[in-house]
């Protein structure tokens, strides 16, 4: 009886032992940052960005800015947590960030400049040195003069969630031709043009993964307003896999809402080929994820750009014409936003075209001239203004054309003209010395509808003066 006494006081003492060489442990912790958060990284320039993390429960967390020499304070809470909002000098550097409580922590290397998130399906997520049999174009070439000290360079790491994540994996990278080669193409085509342009630090995060559709990137709340969207209860959500990426909001919570606190500059978005055959639906849920981001992220009206997906031949319908016009139109249900026209560069049998510098730099036109304000260039190739008919020749006049129109010296010969029986006729189209386009078609006497490159698979011919390709477009709503 004596001897299991003394056993329980042994155990007793060995519990309280062990609390005192753990318990001050735990509460002197070292202080911890998000993945976002690290050396390398680009901060937005002349903005108030948020810096967070963990920290003894309860202390004073003091950060100290080199560029400023500037200390800033605040308390944890009693998780550890703890944000301060700090001030950013015009773009500069590098820079060093110094974060302590009892402990410290020194950020390195860091940029002051212009900070955007690339985000969509496999088109954004396309590495510079391609995917198997499917090449970027000339990438050995950009890769080897990739090195640029003023761009740097963030891929979140692929992730699922039900609830929304406050981290991601991730890390800031040199702009290198070891880390560029595995980094968003389109991405980085962007960057480059805007880095060359701006002379100014560039940070890019690519935030993408392969065949998702627009639902999972949506937040929970931009969801709910769409009753065609099954959203899982909470039995489905038990049985469903983490890992399967078209479940509403997923790609949101995993790896949108672990950046939200980051100031960026905008976004790029190149996403749409997996709602191709709902071009109705996408025609309403775009403009949605784009204003719930911008609800989500809580710093205004930031510019949000996107690509137009490029033709493609999904089958005998005209589905990707269909999920083209939802983009263009939703130009109009949208401000401060933008669209990339890429009729010009698909390919008839590969999703993933190669010519992705096409898609970076048509992206970072529309950034250059609508967000930084850079004169005298074009944002977009042209699109339809306004139709009249006189006869049998319909005349077309077109915006973000006001140098005209060309075809390069090649025939127009992606028009079709219909009356009003609704059956459609390869036309003949000119341009006019005034830059419209006229279409007619001697079997169609009294014409009531065109449409130019209305198809799944085509290669545009209508340019701007500037080398910007007019998107698809049609003049009817008709069905088919």
């Amino acid at each position: 009886m004596n001897n299991l006494f003394l056993n329980n006081k042994s155990i007793k003492r060995l519990i309280v032992r062990l609390l005192l060489v753990f318990l001050p442990f735990n509460l002197m912790a070292e202080i911890k940052l998000p993945a976002i958060l690290s050396d390398n990284m680009v901060l937005q320039q002349q903005s108030n960005p948020l810096l967070w993390g963990e920290a003894k429960p309860f202390s004073v967390v003091k950060v100290v800015t080199s560029w400023n020499n500037k200390d800033y304070k605040t308390k944890a809470g009693n998780d550890g947590s703890w944000k301060v909002q700090i001030e950013t000098p015009e773009a500069g550097g590098p820079y060093e960030i110094t974060i302590e409580d009892n402990s410290k922590l020194t950020i390195k290397n860091v940029l002051i400049g212009e900070v955007w998130y690339c985000s969509g399906q496999s088109n954004m997520g396309m590495p510079l040195r391609g995917h198997y049999n499917a090449p970027v174009l000339n990438s050995n070439e950009v890769i080897a003069k990739s090195t640029n000290e003023s761009i740097r360079l963030f891929t979140v790491g692929r992730k699922t969630s039900f609830e929304p994540l406050t981290n991601a994996k991730g890390q800031w990278d040199l702009c290198e031709p070891k880390n560029v080669g595995d980094f968003s193409a389109t991405a980085y085509f962007f960057g480059q043009m805007l880095q060359e342009a701006l002379h100014v630090p560039v940070g890019l995060i690519n935030s993408s993964w392969g065949g998702t559709n627009i639902e999972t990137w949506m937040s929970p709340n931009s969801i709910k307003q769409f009753d065609f969207i099954n959203i899982p209860s909470k039995d489905e959500t038990d049985r469903l896999s983490e890992a399967y990426p078209k479940t509403p909001s997923l790609l949101f919570n995993g790896m949108v809402s672990p950046i939200l606190d980051f100031t960026i500059r905008g976004v790029i978005w190149y996403q749409g080929e997996d709602n191709v055959t709902r071009p109705a639906e996408y025609q309403k849920l775009l403009p949605s994820l784009i204003e719930g981001w911008r609800e989500e992220w809580g710093i205004g009206e930031f510019p949000f750009y996107y690509a137009q997906i490029t033709p493609f031949y999904y089958g005998s319908n005209l589905n990707s014409a269909f999920l083209r016009e939802a983009q263009l139109k939703a130009l109009e249900k949208t401000q401060n936003t933008g669209m990339a026209c890429l009729l010009d560069v698909g390919e008839e049998a590969e999703i993933h075209p190669s010519n992705k510098k096409a898609v970076g730099q048509r992206l970072a036109f529309l950034a250059l001239s609508k967000t930084y304000d850079v004169q005298k260039i074009e944002s977009s190739g042209p699109i339809l203004k306004d139709i009249t008919i006189h006869d049998n020749i319909a005349e077309l006049t077109f915006d973000h054309a006001s140098k005209g129109l060309t075809s390069f010296g090649r025939e127009l010969s992606n028009f079709e003209i219909a009356g009003a029986n609704k059956r459609f006729f390869n036309a003949k189209a000119f341009i006019t010395k005034k830059g419209r386009v006229r279409v007619y078609s001697d079997w169609v006497a009294k014409p009531v509808a065109v449409r130019y490159a209305f198809k799944n698979f085509v290669v545009g011919d209508l340019y701007n003066t500037e080398g910007l390709p007019a998107s698809s477009f049609r003049t009817d709503d008709w069905e088919e």
